[in-house]
């Protein structure tokens, strides 16, 4: 007798089916190397040549990341607020140029063969030669005394973080590849006879593009918001990843210590992304009930 399931439990399967080669990879290639990470960050860790060997300490590595180590705390407030700043950059952008390059222009495909490169070539090691190089900075904010008022006129708490931001500013551009092409995945599914009928109504673009354009984007800018934040993150020029690197060789504190760092930098992360994705969806129900 064939055994007939119904529609939701036969495509319920497929999902899972779908799943399963992520989850049983993450079960055996990540879920252990997680646990042991978590172990080692409440042991005090020394690499021997019989192998590691660890001692518990409790919470002090966590204690000594908050109470005595002051690089780090200072580290990760100037990385999440200079972050902060340049998520809103890097969405506002992305959107800006796919509009752009969504429009019917001759050679189209180039221009988003050319603005995606970047996510191609930009590893970490050309990434670190390029700030060497101070090839990612806006010379002319310098030149015309920009940095230096900012230095001057705002507090040292808001004002590293902005000149943090400006000595970024064309990575910020170079790592908006995904987000331009989410965008444009987005747009392309819009209904051009939508924009007839506001064209026809008296609507301009620009009343087009906050009537129609923007309602119909509004899912995909949170899941650019979401990818932007995990990208900037989890960037190799991020000075808390270099920090937690430092720590894992040094004699001092080893890998007990920079495992107890990297757990508190992705409980920050965790937090960031859970704020940017209560508030874009306490708006959006906002604007349904209105």
């Amino acid at each position: 007798m064939k055994l007939r399931l119904p529609k939701a439990r036969r495509e319920a399967l497929i999902g899972y089916a779908l799943v399963l080669p992520w989850i049983a990879g993450f079960l055996l290639f990540m879920a252990y190397p997680l646990y042991f990470s978590l172990f080692m960050s409440f042991n005090k860790v020394a690499v021997t040549p019989d192998g590691i060997k660890t001692t518990y300490v409790g919470g002090a590595n966590y204690k000594e990341a908050f109470l005595t180590d002051p690089e780090f705390i200072q580290q990760l407030l100037l990385f999440v607020k200079s972050t902060v700043l340049m998520i809103p950059i890097v969405i506002v952008f992305s959107l800006f140029v796919a509009l752009l390059i969504n429009q019917p222009i001759r050679g189209r495909q180039l221009f988003r063969a050319i603005f995606f490169l970047p996510v191609v070539i930009t590893s970490g090691e050309v990434v670190q030669e390029l700030f060497s190089q101070g090839a990612a900075t806006i010379p002319l904010m310098d030149q015309s005394g920009v940095i230096d008022y900012l230095k001057t006129s705002l507090p040292e708490a808001w004002g590293n973080p902005l000149i943090a931001v400006i000595d970024k500013f064309i990575l910020i551009l170079w790592y908006s590849g995904v987000q331009i092409l989410i965008f444009l995945a987005a747009l392309q599914k819009v209904n051009p006879q939508v924009y007839e009928a506001a064209a026809i109504d008296g609507a301009s673009p620009w009343v087009s593009f906050w009537k129609v354009t923007l309602p119909e984007v509004k899912p995909f800018i949170l899941v650019n918001l979401i990818y932007t934040t995990v990208d900037l993150f989890t960037n190799t020029f991020g000075d808390v990843i270099t920090l937690i690197q430092k720590n894992m060789f040094q004699v001092d504190t080893g890998f007990g210590y920079s495992s107890a760092l990297a757990w508190i930098f992705f409980a920050v992360i965790l937090a960031v992304l859970l704020i940017v994705a209560w508030f874009f969806r306490n708006r959006e129900g906002r604007t349904a009930g209105y």
